[in-house]
Formats: C-alpha cells, structure tokens, sequence
C-alpha cells in the first residue's frame, strides 16, 4: 500500500509538470490548477520517501515531508487565490497587483518562496536516500542539486530581478526547470516500484 500511495504520487506530479510545460504558454487557467496537483503529488512522495528511508536516515527525510507541506501550503493559497479571487472577482488595480500572479507581485513572490522551500525539502530527501541502484543514485544527485533552486528562489524577489514586461524570460524559466524536475518524478516513481519488489 505504501509504495502504490507513493507511486500515485510520483504519477501525479510528473503529469502535473508535463500539463504545466504544455499550458504554461497558452493557458493561464491550466498552468495554476495543474500547479495545486503538483503540490498534492509531491507531498504523496515525500512521505512515501518518509516511509521508506532506514532509521538513521528518518529525520533528513522527516525535515524534507515538513518542508515539503510548507511548500505545498505556499502553493495552494497562491494558485486558488489566481483561480478565485483573482479570476472571478472585480478587483481593483491594487488588490490586482497584490494578488494577480501574472503582475509579478507579492503573490509571484510567495510563488518563488513556495518553491524555493520544495527545493530544501527536495535537498533533505535526498539526504534520506541511501542508493542501491543506478536510479537511486540519479534520483539522490538530482534531488540534492535541486536544493541549490532555494538560493535564487529566495534572493530573486529580494533583489527585484523580474520586473513585468518581460514575462518569456519567466516562462523560459520555468520550461527549464520543469525539464530538470520531470525526469526527478520519473525516477521517483521507478524507485518506489523497485521498493515494492
């Protein structure tokens, strides 16, 4: 049961990032309900990560599911609020450059902070992982290299480096990293089905 809940997990975040990659460009709507899966998803994998790391390993992978629910926290409130509030009611400029993620503002910030913790939680998992196979070994570089992500999704809101405008160079961005974190969901997945054996 623990590995099946595991493996929905990893299923669910790899294709939340594969619809994200295909709506981002064109469909705004898309990208912020497929980001709330993604979320959920990669909460399922960490415990799932959680469950199955050896006792001396328990607490990097606990730090890593505690971060991991920071982030999807984060997450939930900034994408339901862009297909609520920001979408359905009549807000003034104000309250649209507060809430409206397209406007770059303090909730694309809260955005950055979200992933910026998923990047820690991605590190401590890492961490817990004690490598058996080649795609353990993978999955453990490519988790703990994504912690590195916490450093600019922490100091590019603090240094004001997007502006709006230009907004291709954000969406470049974020193709990129879904690039890098769709192969990390696969390799998740894999592991958990190896676990099972």
């Amino acid at each position: 049961m623990n590995s099946i809940i595991a493996r929905i997990g990893a299923i669910t975040a790899s294709v939340s990032i594969i619809l994200f990659m295909i709506f981002m460009p064109i469909f705004a709507f898309g990208s912020y309900l497929v980001c709330i899966f993604l979320a959920l998803g990669y909460v399922i994998m960490a415990a799932g990560f959680y469950q199955e790391s050896v006792q001396e390993r328990k607490t990097p992978a606990a730090v890593g599911v505690a971060f991991s629910s920071i982030y999807a926290t984060i997450i939930l409130l900034v994408y339901f609020a862009q297909l609520t509030s920001v979408r359905l009611d009549d807000l003034n400029s104000e309250a649209l450059k507060i809430l409206d993620y397209q406007r770059l503002g303090l909730f694309f910030n809260f955005d950055l902070l979200g992933y910026g913790i998923m990047a820690l939680s991605t590190f401590f998992i890492g961490l817990s992982i004690k490598p058996q196979t080649k795609i353990d070994k993978w999955l453990k570089a490519l988790l703990m290299i994504h912690g590195v992500f916490f450093i600019s999704c922490i100091i590019a809101p603090m240094l004001g480096i997007f502006k709006p405008g230009v907004k291709w160079i954000g969406t470049l961005l974020l193709e990129i990293w879904c690039a890098y974190f769709l192969p990390v969901c696969v390799l998740a997945f894999l592991h958990f089905k190896q676990v099972r054996k």
